[in-house]
């Protein structure tokens, strides 16, 4: 029995910025060793992109993500299925506020699945909450 099993599993939806800027950034911090903080910043992204409220800015914002994060061989590209992403694709071509919904839901999904339970296990994990029991 490891030590992290005495401490409370959080929630993925928790890595939030709203509920903890420090659990946000020792979670990132985590995904950095792994090499896979693309997926904890396109979920981000996607978040920032449904506050959009200006119909102009919509198109653009929604390319730039489809260009970081989606598309074959984007700088940052998140491991999604070829439905997924072609869906997303044609989403992107007519933006709304939910065109990014399948794809940031199946990016959540892995990270919920795969990253963040040995996120919880993780060094980096543990020391966030002795420094936040400490407080």
């Amino acid at each position: 029995r490891s030590d992290s099993n005495k401490y409370p599993r959080p929630a993925l939806s928790s890595v939030h910025p709203c509920v903890s800027a420090d659990g946000l950034a020792a979670f990132r911090a985590f995904l950095k060793t792994e090499f896979s903080e693309e997926n904890l910043e396109f979920w981000l992204a996607c978040e920032d992109f449904k506050k959009t409220r200006s119909a102009a800015k919509l198109a653009s914002k929604a390319q730039r993500i489809f260009e970081e994060f989606i598309d074959v061989q984007a700088p940052r590209e998140v491991n999604i299925d070829f439905q997924t992403r072609e869906l997303t694709r044609r989403n992107v071509q007519e933006p709304s506020l939910s065109c990014f919904d399948q794809a940031q839901g199946k990016v959540h999904s892995l990270m919920e699945k795969d990253s963040y339970p040995r996120f919880l296990r993780s060094k980096i994990y543990t020391d966030l909450l002795s420094q936040t029991q400490r407080r």
